[in-house]
């Protein structure tokens, strides 16, 4: 009549061990000027505002391309 411990019931893995998510940087641009500026750029400002003074982005679209087969 061996007892088993909680030890050797659950494997405990650490959890640095998960893979990290990628991150994608956000570009958008300037509806009056077509400047281009990053996401982590417009974070560090206390305003959303272009270099122009003016206040409405768009989000850039990713350069990467999807097909899919038809059914």
């Amino acid at each position: 009549m061996a007892e088993e411990t909680p030890e050797n019931q659950i494997e405990q893995t650490p959890i640095d061990e998960t893979p990290e998510s990628v991150k994608f940087d956000v570009i958008y641009t300037c509806l009056r000027c077509g400047t281009n500026v990053a996401d982590t750029e417009l974070s560090r400002l206390p305003e959303i505002k272009c270099i122009c003074g003016f206040r409405v982005f768009t989000k850039a679209r990713a350069p990467i391309v999807k097909t899919i087969k038809a059914i």
